[in-house]
């Protein structure tokens, strides 16, 4: 073989019988091959073999069977980021004619995928307030809606939604239902009967603030039902970030309880601060949803929010005096994060809207971190001296 060939042929390295390696290897490759294509055509490649990494990956494929049995799942797709697996979720689920339903407590990019998008492929929406339970058995029983969407806790002021009783009505009317999870984790919620989990794998999953990825979590039937469609959109996750993401959730219950505990640890330092009006964490024993939170979650998670005693020229202050919480709107990373959350989060709600979400300018969301709490509190001390003083 002349050597301007052995470049691109390479010499294969393969390991003896029972030698593995600890940690498993990156699949970089798009394509894969057989043999002959008599082979290519067998049971065994069409069930568990791979062709094209946008169809499937080897790297990819143990990240969403991990994901999918920490969920309490049979199967998952993983994609690009966290909004592609809503919109896998939705599009797989929903048509021309059909209603979703959405709720003011909403992450604000999936308010805008139901608001502003998906009526130009002919999909109503209905969007109301978590809390109105009348209206949504109201919205539930009109023969034209088909898909709810929900986040548990909600994101960002934290209300916890009572899921079995909302599944409970989903079922009732024939209506899917798409749980975000991204708050309580993948460990949290799996005992319900949810019909497709999502997941910002971006967040807890990848833990370090380094990797953009999505999750879709369901039943072996779902999952498969959802699959081509995400093959085709060309949504599929890269293997080089389901690497990461597996390295990554082998520490996810340590960051994820370390981040519950500083966070409920700063919820009752701010829970005592003349500066503060209100704290929303569902691990606070005063938080109207913390007994349905203690009973639905395994933990309360690292995200809360509070309303300063401020208007909102004080609050920017009180967010830029802050050094070790960088301002920043994402969460489940190693550091600590703060931002405004009527710019952040609620930039898209009218006053009617902001206020049925309890959103104020003097609203604070923190997604607490993994560093030493005695820093953390210190630095939220500093900051309130320096506004309030």
């Amino acid at each position: 073989m002349k050597k301007e060939t052995l470049v691109t042929h390479q010499p294969q390295v393969a390991l003896p019988k029972g030698n593995t390696p600890v940690v498993s290897p990156i699949y970089r490759s798009v394509k894969f091959t057989y043999p002959t294509i008599e082979a290519s055509l067998g049971a065994e490649a069409s069930a568990h073999g791979f062709d094209y990494s946008r169809d499937a990956n080897p790297t990819t494929r143990q990240l969403e069977l991990l994901a999918a049995e920490l969920q309490d799942r049979d199967d998952a797709i993983a994609v690009a980021t966290g909004m592609a697996s809503i919109w896998l979720a939705l599009l797989g689920n929903l048509a021309c004619g059909d209603r979703i339903v959405i709720f003011t407590e909403t992450y604000r990019p999936s308010r805008v995928a139901v608001r502003e998008l998906l009526p130009r492929f002919g999909i109503e929406f209905t969007m109301l307030g978590i809390e109105d339970r009348e209206g949504i058995e109201r919205t539930f029983a009109r023969e034209d809606t088909k898909l709810v969407l929900f986040e548990s806790p909600t994101n960002p002021m934290m209300l916890v939604p009572d899921i079995a009783e909302l599944v409970a009505l989903a079922k009732r009317h024939g209506v899917t239902t798409v749980l975000d999870n991204t708050f309580a984790g993948l460990h949290s919620h799996g005992r319900f009967e949810i019909d497709y989990y999502v997941h910002s794998m971006t967040k807890y999953g990848g833990g370090h603030g380094d990797t953009l990825g999505g999750m879709v979590i369901g039943s072996t039937e779902r999952i498969a039902a959802l699959r081509r469609l995400a093959v085709n959109m060309g949504s599929t996750m890269d293997p080089g970030v389901s690497f990461l993401m597996l390295r990554g959730l082998k520490t996810y219950y340590l960051r994820y309880r370390r981040h519950s505990e500083n966070a409920q640890a700063v919820a009752e330092f701010l829970s005592q601060r003349e500066e503060v009006e209100r704290v929303f964490y569902p691990g606070l024993p005063d938080h109207p949803g913390h007994a349905l939170a203690a009973r639905q979650m395994d933990d309360f998670g690292g995200v809360l929010s509070f309303d300063l005693r401020a208007d909102k020229a004080q609050t920017w202050a009180f967010i830029d005096a802050l050094e070790l919480f960088a301002t920043a709107a994402s969460l489940g990373s190693t550091e600590s994060l703060v931002s405004p959350v009527d710019l952040y989060q609620g930039g898209d709600l009218s006053a009617e809207e902001a206020a049925q979400a309890r959103i104020r300018d003097c609203t604070v969301r923190l997604a607490v971190g993994i560093e030493h709490i005695d820093d953390l509190t210190a630095d939220l001390e500093q900051a309130f001296r320096k506004v309030f003083a």
